[in-house]
């Protein structure tokens, strides 16, 4: 028996985005993820465009064409996970520092201990 479930008035189209949107939209995230990290585009209009493509799914969620749906999941999906990109580095920053202080703390410390 299948998984997917053909809601009615559902094209071909929107049945493969609907199955296959999570990867188009990881892989829409991971392209704009790099261009914002390069500074192409400030996380301040992509924190904008997630709050838009958010209420644009919200808005056509239930009375939006078929294949209109599909697309403003992949839409509000990407850039809401595209808003995380600059703050999982930021934590990524965060974390390198405090590795390279404590490596920095146990190296005063063991030179502190060296008594030749």
């Amino acid at each position: 028996m299948s998984d997917f479930v053909v809601e009615h008035g559902e094209t071909a189209r929107g049945r493969r985005l609907r199955r296959n949107r999570v990867k188009i939209a990881l892989v829409v995230a991971a392209i704009e993820g790099v261009v914002v990290l390069a500074g192409g585009i400030p996380w301040w209009f992509v924190a904008i465009l997630a709050v838009a493509a958010v209420a644009l799914y919200l808005a056509v969620r239930d009375h939006g064409r078929s294949d209109l749906v599909p697309l403003a999941w992949i839409a509000a999906f990407s850039q809401v996970a595209l808003v995380l990109v600059p703050v999982i580095a930021s934590v990524l920053l965060v974390l390198a520092i405090m590795v390279v202080i404590a490596f920095a703390v146990v190296a005063l410390i063991a030179l502190s201990r060296d008594r030749r």
